[in-house]
């Protein structure tokens, strides 16, 4: 596919005005052009540093309108959005990543059913709407059992881990709200994920493997080189879904790898993801910096450069009442504060990047540092 090469000072439209807003808004800036930016938080962190800003929902579809007019490419942060005012758009403006992506990955039972397609490893899974399908999902998959709702989940949410009949329940009340799908539980050994960006006429370039540590669902710290011997695997795997799903831009797929050393596809995030917020510091072009050139049509790097090792710390409302202090005495510590008025003890308020000569050493520092944080 080839699209059109934006000039200098062309206008990028953002839908999503959140932290990956605000830092593809600044990777856009940095290269000359100007930044609209859709969200319907009047206090959102990419509106102050967006040139223009729309306050509205993402279903309002005159300010949708309004911002493709405003605009010379689209782009979004989130694939929570409607599929179906995204094609709309597609109709009339310029969005080189399309709406394929998004209506197939926002449900998690066509994910898994174009993963299948693309002949990748997953764990296996079930489609169940109801107590019935459950019963024999457990018959045939046996417990333990994760079960994932097929819309709307992030950061751990919409998910039930069933050990046995005893949280039975909670699955079975999961279900009568919303359709699912139950996976096999699998021994995990490490999580690992492959952040890409693909550009005009199928350039594409490769981050290195990002080894991923979750805490009750949410991203807690990733380590760049990830201490893993998958990395060609995962893209072969990556290339294997690029022929049946659509994607420009930046986009991220998390893997598994179990104890007996198997790779397996866990999901896709058709973004830029929390995991390759380190690129900022630790490489010579980060993600959103990838992102801004596919989507305005410029030449990739042929290669994604680490300038050092690495190791990224989210930082959550409990870690800003943690850190918040010593920030000022570290300027090791690359701390990027994302901007939300709200502080929540479990919502994302920024992140910080180690750069390092020793990943090990690094990690155990940081996690002496983090001590105590979920007590």
């Amino acid at each position: 596919m080839s699209f059109n090469k934006l000039s200098f000072g062309s206008t990028i439209g953002i839908i999503g005005g959140g932290q990956l807003g605000k830092m593809m808004a600044q990777s856009a800036q940095k290269m000359g052009f100007k930044v609209i930016v859709i969200d319907p938080n009047e206090d959102c962190p990419c509106r102050y540093v967006a040139h223009q800003f729309i306050h509205a929902n993402y279903d309002d579809e005159n300010a949708l309108e309004r911002l493709g007019e405003s605009s010379d490419v689209i782009t979004y942060e989130f694939e929570n959005i409607s599929s179906k005012q995204l094609k709309h758009l597609t109709e009339t403006f310029n969005i080189p990543q399309g709406y394929q992506a998004i209506e197939i990955l926002q449900d998690r039972l066509t994910e898994k059913q174009s993963l299948l397609e693309a002949k990748t490893q997953i764990v296996p899974f079930l489609y169940i709407q109801n107590e019935q399908d459950l019963v024999k999902a457990i018959k045939e998959l046996g417990y333990p059992i994760i079960i994932k709702t097929r819309f709307g989940g992030y950061d751990g949410k919409g998910q039930i881990l069933v050990e046995n009949e005893e949280n039975l329940e909670a699955a079975k009340d999961l279900i009568k709200k919303q359709e699912c799908v139950v996976e096999q539980y699998i021994d995990i050994d490490k999580e690992v994920s492959l952040t890409v960006t693909i550009g005009n006429d199928q350039q594409t370039t490769f981050f290195p493997l990002q080894e991923n540590e979750h805490r009750n669902q949410i991203l807690f710290k990733t380590i760049i080189p990830a201490r893993s011997d998958k990395e060609k695997e995962a893209r072969k795997e990556v290339k294997k879904i690029t022929n049946v799903i659509h994607f420009v831009g930046t986009f991220t797929v998390e893997f598994f790898i179990d104890k007996t050393n198997t790779l397996y596809v866990n999901e896709i995030a058709p973004r830029p993801h929390n995991s390759g917020h380190y690129s900022i510091e630790a490489c010579d072009y980060s993600q959103f910096d990838t992102h801004i050139l596919a989507v305005t049509g410029q030449k990739l790097p042929q290669q994604i450069d680490v300038l050092k090792p690495a190791v990224m710390m989210n930082l959550l409302g409990r870690d800003l009442d943690l850190l918040e202090n010593e920030f000022g005495e570290h300027p090791e510590w690359h701390v990027h504060i994302y901007g939300k008025s709200d502080r929540k003890p479990d919502r994302k308020m920024g992140h910080m990047t180690l750069l390092t000569d020793d990943v090990n050493q690094t990690e155990q520092y940081m996690l002496m540092k983090f001590e105590g944080r979920d007590k």
